[in-house]
């Protein structure tokens, strides 16, 4: 395998014609450099630099490769230089991200108002999250993820919580829950539509229930809460969803806190750990950190 301080060691060589100065250069004693000079004789096949009475002149074969090594070397070092100071002025990218359902539209447009304001060559393209396989950030499809984090996510993925979130009644203006105390069992003896993406249909609300020796009827079944408020909207159906997601979409429509003991729980951001020390990254995970924290339902 090629060693790479090779280069380095021929650009001052040449630079310097004198194995000494060379030495001084690459802070390196004379006898190393010299030692350095034998490994590149050997591995060019050329002697590079020849005595030529008290110093030492360049081959054909050296002054060939001295216009090569100068820009190999400088862009080498520009490689390994730390990143320069950060302007998202000046950033032009396209981030990816696979958001949970409420997120554009409680907490879209004042991400995007940032991008505006802050980097206006930047796009963010979201996606609908259909579950909670890792897979597209570790591949690179996506480049940020919100969600509620499980046993479900990969083990390396970096996660950072955004804010806690708790479930909420949702009925139409004018429906029997807008008015008066619920209580448990006025709550479970209404006609229910149940958001989820999973075969089972019972959830932590109808464990609630079922500790007070209740049961709701679910009339409907949909994949999604923004589905389930659009029928509560329109029928006398009951649509329990997540309160600080659903803020936008519950415009017009009757919210009441849920008669039972229910645990609150974290969204989260999620990315993979290639992209923890990218500044553009840590740039867009603290705009949806800050949009989040002022976004208060």
């Amino acid at each position: 395998m090629p060693d790479f301080n090779l280069l380095l060691t021929l650009d001052a060589l040449l630079a310097e014609g004198n194995v000494a100065r060379a030495a001084r250069r690459l802070h390196l004693s004379p006898s190393a450099m010299s030692r350095a000079l034998a490994r590149l004789r050997e591995t060019t096949g050329d002697p590079l630099l020849v005595r030529a009475g008290r110093g030492l002149v360049p081959t054909p074969r050296a002054i060939e490769l001295r216009e090569r090594i100068g820009p190999l070397v400088e862009e080498a070092e520009a490689v390994l230089r730390p990143a320069t100071r950060f302007d998202p002025a000046t950033l032009q990218r396209t981030f990816v991200l696979r958001t949970s359902e409420g997120f554009v539209d409680n907490f879209g447009a004042g991400l995007i108002a940032r991008m505006t304001a802050q980097a206006p060559d930047v796009r963010f393209h979201f996606l609908p999250k259909a579950d909670k396989d890792s897979a597209p950030l570790r591949d690179g499809r996506i480049d940020l993820e919100t969600g509620v984090v499980d046993a479900l996510v990969g083990p390396e993925i970096k996660t950072l919580g955004l804010f806690r979130d708790r479930y909420v009644g949702v009925v139409r203006m004018g429906h029997p829950l807008s008015r008066g105390k619920i209580t448990p069992k006025r709550f479970a003896m209404g006609e229910h539509v149940l958001f989820t993406r999973k075969a089972d249909e019972s959830g932590p609300i109808d464990t609630a229930l079922a500790t007070l020796g209740l049961s709701r009827r679910i009339s409907a079944v949909v994949g999604g809460f923004a589905a389930a408020l659009a029928l509560a909207r329109h029928s006398d159906l009951i649509a329990c969803v997540p309160e600080r997601h659903s803020g936008n979409l519950r415009d017009g429509l009757h919210t009441f806190t849920l008669p039972l003991t229910l645990d609150s729980f974290t969204l989260s951001m999620l990315w993979h750990p290639r992209l923890d020390a990218d500044p553009a990254h840590r740039w867009l995970r603290q705009c949806v950190k800050e949009v989040c924290a002022d976004n208060v339902a």
